[in-house]
């Protein structure tokens, strides 16, 4: 049985380190697009490039996609828990709070996958370190949205609460996902984003008539990044490091990708994130130090 707490070697760090990256980069590109195109027209230019690129791969590697109804019943679901609504949130949540901020509250998915694990599976219960981190995760939450919060609710809380239910989505998600464990994760990728591209394209093109969009040419340049790379080649990446490392250790992207987020925000995009963004980042990335744990251990021995 495969070791899910093994060490990794420099090529599987130096594969996390860029997924990252190119997770982290997914929210500037968003925050691109959504100057000049409407959410659900960019989730729908996202997923459904981004199924065009896999399907390619799957053949031009002689995998094949399966024929069972079934089968792809559960890529519906699982892209509409894992694509289609947790990507249109962000996205639409995007055009109220910087693209820093979302990445940071993105991070939270461990958090809520502790919490709904206990309760949905047998084999991860919510152990004291775990019940540690939820609570520094959700103090983090706390300072990221600050005392405004009290005086109303305004579209930049719209924007933060958003973000937060697509990372509770993320986490159903992994939990749903348990059951594509003897398929090919490639082939599940693309079947997952097939599924998402049917689906979002009668939402964006009844709701919001892309065609009547103008989108510049940096637009373009952005949704390219965003469904090339953010999506496609991360899921490449990710699927290879799984299942090279484990899923224990693919954990380790979450500590990484409000990093690079807040690097290109602030470099590239002007932004100037508070103090209480990096004090709720601090309480955040303590939180899932106490979940995931390896850390702790160290301490101890």
């Amino acid at each position: 049985m495969q070791n899910m707490n093994q060490v990794m070697g420099a090529r599987l760090w130096f594969l996390i380190v860029i997924l990252s990256i190119i997770w982290g980069a997914s929210f500037f590109f968003v925050e691109i697009a959504v100057e000049r195109m409407t959410p659900l027209t960019i989730v729908l230019c996202r997923v459904g490039f981004a199924a065009f690129l896999l399907l390619g791969f799957v053949r031009l590697t002689g995998r094949e996609m399966p024929k069972n109804l079934g089968i792809w019943g559960a890529f519906l679901a699982i892209g509409m828990l894992n694509n289609v609504i947790p990507f249109s949130l962000i996205t639409w949540g995007q055009k109220y709070i910087d693209s820093s901020l979302a990445a940071i509250l993105n991070a939270t998915t461990p958090v809520f996958s502790v919490i709904l694990a206990h309760f949905l599976t047998k084999d991860e219960p919510l152990t004291t370190n775990r019940l540690a981190g939820v609570l520094f995760g959700w103090m983090g939450v706390a300072v990221l949205i600050g005392i405004e919060a009290l005086s109303g609710v305004g579209m930049k809380i719209a924007g933060q609460a958003a973000v937060l239910g697509a990372a509770l989505l993320y986490a159903i998600a992994a939990i749903f996902g348990r059951r594509f464990k003897e398929f090919d994760p490639v082939v599940v990728s693309a079947g997952m984003l097939t599924g998402s591209t049917i689906m979002m394209i009668p939402l964006a093109f009844i709701i919001e008539r892309p065609f009547t969009l103008d989108p510049a040419l940096v637009t373009w340049a952005a949704l390219f990044g965003l469904s090339a790379v953010s999506t496609a080649l991360a899921y490449i990446i990710y699927f290879h490091v799984l299942s090279k490392a484990g899923a224990t250790n693919i954990l380790l992207v979450t500590f990484l990708i409000p990093v690079s987020a807040i690097f290109l925000g602030m470099m590239v995009l002007g932004e100037t994130p508070g103090w209480n963004v990096f004090a709720g980042m601090a309480l955040i990335f303590m939180g899932l130090i106490f979940i995931d744990g390896r850390l702790l251990k160290r301490f101890k021995k």
